[in-house]
């Protein structure tokens, strides 16, 4: 489990592909110490486990269906990538709860300066719509971001300076891929809700099924 508040920036140093598989070795560029093996580390927001280590670096391993949605195949040697480590128990929740488990690969349309600050605006399948809303949570490339608008397949965010030195964000431009995994509790409140609606999370897109909470239903149960 993470928040979406990078640590720091880390460096590809290697890449050995078999197949759809990755394997990369990455350099932290600040003081990233105690490394354990088999720990957690999001790079880009995506979770990785870590396999070996040394100072500052560590390698980790990406499963087909890890490089299959996310955009960690865009990366190359010399790439720079956003990093953090599990949350511990006790720790600050700084950002909002982030799982490291990618929902899409969002794009940047456009950029826009605001301020000091920039608004990116990114478009995302359809599908990912309903659980992104204006003033709730997501994360990008491991960001934690408020959502200051949004559409059926289009969000915008307000990124800070502080955020743009101290994360990948700067280096981002119209056309490039982003990691985005939305709110995870709006995904639990959507599969818990879904007996009650008469459907299922999990259906088809374009399926359509009649709702169970009628007028009849909410007077028997005293509303």
């Amino acid at each position: 489990m993470f928040t979406g508040l990078v640590l720091g920036t880390g460096r590809i140093e290697g890449i050995e592909s078999r197949g759809a598989e990755t394997r990369l070795r990455i350099q932290a560029l600040f003081d990233l110490d105690a490394i354990e093996p088999g720990e957690s580390i999001a790079v880009n927001g995506t979770c990785l486990t870590v396999e070996t280590f040394g100072e500052r670096w560590f390698t980790a391993y990406a499963s087909r269906e890890t490089m299959s949605v996310t955009s960690l195949g865009d990366l190359a040697r010399g790439s720079i990538c956003n990093l953090e480590r599990a949350l511990a128990v006790g720790d600050r929740l700084g950002g909002h709860i982030v799982s490291g488990h990618v929902d899409c690969v969002a794009w940047v349309d456009t950029i826009r300066p605001e301020g000091e600050s920039k608004i990116y605006r990114l478009a995302f399948p359809e599908e990912h719509g309903r659980y992104v809303i204006g003033k709730g949570s997501v994360a990008l490339d491991g960001i934690s971001l408020t959502v200051n608008a949004c559409g059926r397949d289009w969000l915008e965010v307000n990124v800070i300076p502080e955020t743009q030195n101290a994360t990948t964000i700067a280096q981002w431009r119209a056309g490039r891929k982003v990691n985005m995994e939305t709110d995870v509790i709006g995904k639990y409140v959507e599969r818990m809700v879904a007996p009650w609606k008469g459907g299922d999370s999990n259906s088809e897109k374009g399926s359509k099924s009649k709702s169970a909470i009628t007028m009849e239903y909410l007077a028997e149960h005293g509303f």
